[in-house]
């Protein structure tokens, strides 16, 4: 009998009611014993939902992140916290991921390349591993008493240690007692009668050198008995070229992704241990769209003629990734809707799937022509294909890339245009969305408010925005995005060719969720999408007023995208969109224009011998997207939550006057590599932390700019947040900005004296 499982379930709930609940806690309005019971009733709907496939998956709910609750459990808490050691409180647990009144919040960067943002372990030579597996354990009690067979979930041993930050040790130093830790947890399992374990090893998706593949037999020698059976799920890409070295592990199955690689099937099905299952990532875990059955078909059928009760079927990696269910989709195009596929769908074509295979294909008759119909008119809609961004796309070898003159010469034009003096100030975007902002919004989208009463409820954030700019004493200002819900959405709502939904939710880290729009088809703008709000914003003010929009990568990488076409042809009819939005912008006076790419690093193949061609197309469409400037116009980019160093040469050639970049949780230690390399062009590493509500000191922001000023050239330097301020408060984001400019007025005298 084949096998449907998951690999991990969505946390958030249908309609965010973890989001609501970590706030209304983190706010004083829930007390701890109320955010657990929301935490196990979203537990036991996820449990409902699995409860027609071959196991339920436990250990993958998080009241904040999976990495941080792996720190925890195994006992790397930062010593700088003085936490004791054992179970934390729910304060001391999100203090360690927001920061409180003593220390700053613990490092949170990208999981590999997606959108979710970990919180990134601090291990040191005093990084003593013991477990505190209660949490854990109780969940895992829950699971079993819904009556079903239940698989937890670990993050592995070598991926726990590698994703983690050792400033003055070796990480690998620490691998033994880590696995120790893991092998007690293990035989504790075993006891419970535990058949099956999957423990997820991400990290074999990158490339490892020898020490690090070798680290795998060091911990799972760790593993070998008084365990349950385990599987090894990898994800993201293939992982076929360290069979050699998987295939000697003590393990029991192995998950492959074949949504992601494909190609990696053929080479693992040659290898495979005559005793292990293979779990069949068929179900594409990290998009929307509907799955063809007919298709995964044939391959699981091939599949079982050779592996028998031995294939296990399973979506591509776990549905964190996605939205939770449909069902509360009521305002979505029909013919759309049926070509999509949320987390709670997928979790049915999984069923599906298997079924057929242990019943026969003609038990799922009825789901297969379903399928078969979305398949064939999504394939066959005019609404997919447009013919004048065709054409656009064709004439792309008529457009010059590259800005009209170098960026030193560009540099003094703007100088003089603009005369802002050393170290100026900036903010990366966004102002706090306040709750009146957030009610006018809804009101007008619900048809309670008109478009003139919700333009002048804007107008009046976007003044209030300027005011408070001018009085702190901000160089160059931002409008403050009061009339944006997301950084993507916003524009995708003004781009033909997306579609949106209500409830299509995905976690971004903590209590941070987005609602990735869909491109669906061929993009391209029908009409300015930010003149008019940008023109009233620089009306109110003699000081230069930024405009604000959102990079071709990025508004691909956050977007759940089209699969009927190569990435980059949907990268460049994006890139070609912006482009008219800069010039309309520049046309319209605005002097100073942000195109943000914080994702730019995220789209990266996780494999550096497919970096150059991904590297090559998005540094393309941006600068396709900025090419139109003209020299006085001073071209902005923001990126933020990755490690930048590896892919300076392509970041420098995107040629932005200006890259703001997020350091502050890293105390400034990305900004060396810039330094090394000589970035050429001008840099604003982020000062302080604005995903933590702790307000920085001067002293701290003080040590920061200190730090830049000593690795790159102060005529180079701007100072500026790590990222937007749209999740603070107005108050705490007055005190950090008057720090912040303090700072920079007091550095600039000292410093260009």
């Amino acid at each position: 009998m084949a096998i449907a499982h998951i690999l991990g379930y969505p946390r958030i709930g249908e309609k965010r009611a973890l989001k609501f609940a970590q706030e209304a806690f983190w706010k004083g309005e829930l007390n701890a014993t109320g955010l657990q019971e929301v935490g196990k009733g979203l537990r036991e709907q996820h449990w409902q939902k699995q409860a027609g496939l071959g196991f339920i998956t436990a250990g993958d709910f998080t009241f904040y992140d999976h990495v941080l609750d792996h720190a925890v459990m195994f006992g790397a808490v930062p010593e700088r916290f003085g936490f004791q050691r054992g179970v934390l409180s729910e304060e001391q647990y999100f203090a360690l991921a927001r920061g409180n009144a003593s220390q700053p919040a613990m490092e949170m960067t990208k999981w590999f390349d997606t959108n979710y943002h970990y919180i990134v372990p601090e291990l040191s030579a005093d990084t003593r591993f013991s477990i505190n597996a209660h949490e854990f354990l109780s969940r895992l009690d829950e699971a079993q008493a819904q009556g079903k067979t239940v698989k937890p979930v670990l993050l592995g041993p070598v991926s726990l240690l590698y994703l983690s930050k050792a400033r003055d040790r070796d990480r690998l130093q620490l691998l033994d007692g880590l696995a120790e830790q893991y092998a007690y947890l293990l035989r504790e399992l075993y006891h419970r009668k535990i058949e099956w374990l999957q423990i997820d090893e991400p990290v074999l998706a990158l490339d490892l050198d020898d020490q690090w593949l070798k680290a795998f037999e060091r911990a799972y020698a760790w593993l070998r008995t008084q365990r349950p059976k385990i599987l090894l799920a990898t994800y993201f890409a293939n992982v076929s070229r360290y069979q050699g070295f998987i295939t000697g592990l003590p393990v029991d199955g192995i998950h492959l992704d074949l949504v992601r690689a494909p190609e990696q099937l053929a080479p693992w099905l040659n290898a495979l241990p005559g005793h292990w299952v293979l779990s069949a990532g068929v179900v594409d875990g990290r998009n929307i769209w509907r799955n063809d059955l007919r298709r995964s078909l044939d391959i699981l059928q091939t599949l079982a003629q050779k592996l028998g009760d031995r294939l296990w079927v399973a979506p591509s990696c776990s549905l964190l990734h996605t939205p939770v269910t449909l069902a509360h989709e009521e305002n979505l195009d029909p013919e759309i809707k049926h070509w999509l596929a949320f987390a709670d769908e997928k979790i049915a074509e999984v069923a599906t799937l298997a079924r057929a295979l242990n019943e026969g294909e003609g038990s799922i008759a009825s789901e297969l022509a379903a399928s078969d119909a979305a398949v064939q008119s999504r394939r066959t809609s005019s609404r997919v294909h447009n013919a004048d961004v065709q054409a656009r796309i064709t004439a792309l070898d008529k457009i010059n890339p590259e800005r009209h003159r170098a960026f030193a010469e560009r540099k003094a034009v703007q100088q003089a245009r603009y005369n802002l003096p050393a170290l100026p100030t900036t903010t990366i975007g966004s102002f706090p969305q306040t709750a009146d902002i957030r009610a006018s919004r809804a009101a007008f989208k619900q048809g309670k408010l008109s478009t003139d009463r919700y333009q002048q409820d804007m107008q009046q954030h976007i003044e209030f925005a300027i005011r408070e700019q001018e009085a702190l004493d901000i160089d160059v200002l931002v409008h403050g995005e009061a009339e944006r819900n997301d950084m993507v959405e916003y524009f995708g709502e003004q781009l033909a060719g997306y579609a949106f939904t209500q409830y299509g939710w995905v976690q971004s880290y903590g209590s941070r969720c987005v609602k990735p729009p869909v491109i669906y088809g061929d993009v391209y703008r029908p009409q300015p999408m930010t003149v008019e709000t940008a023109r009233y914003a620089q009306s109110l003010t003699s000081r230069p007023v930024k405009g604000m929009l959102t990079g071709p990568v990025t508004m691909l990488q956050w977007s759940f995208v089209r699969d009927d076409q190569p990435r980059q042809s949907t990268a460049m009819q994006l890139a070609l969109a912006i482009r008219d939005e800069v010039d309309d912008l520049q046309q319209a006076g605005i002097g100073i224009i942000q195109i943000d790419e914080p994702a730019l690093r995220e789209g990266l193949p996780l494999q550096q011998a497919e970096w150059k061609q991904y590297l090559d197309w998005a540094v393309r469409a941006f600068k396709l997207s900025a090419s139109v400037a003209e020299d006085d116009t001073q071209i902005h980019t923001h990126m933020c939550y990755s490690e930048f160093n590896d892919i300076l040469p392509a970041i420098a050639a995107m040629d932005a006057d200006v890259i703001t970049i997020e350091t502050s949780r890293s105390h400034m230690e990305l900004l060396d590599g810039f330094g090394e390399f000589a970035y050429p062009n001008d840099i604003g590493p982020g000062v302080y932390d604005i995903h933590s509500p702790r307000v920085p000191t001067i002293a701290e922001i003080e040590a920061l700019l200190r730090r830049a000023a000593s690795v790159v050239p102060l005529a180079q330097l701007w100072v500026n947040p790590d990222c937007g301020l749209k999740t603070r408060g107005w108050a705490e984001t007055r005190t950090a900005l008057d720090n912040m400019v303090q700072v920079a007025k007091q550095l600039r005298t000292e410093l260009a004296a």
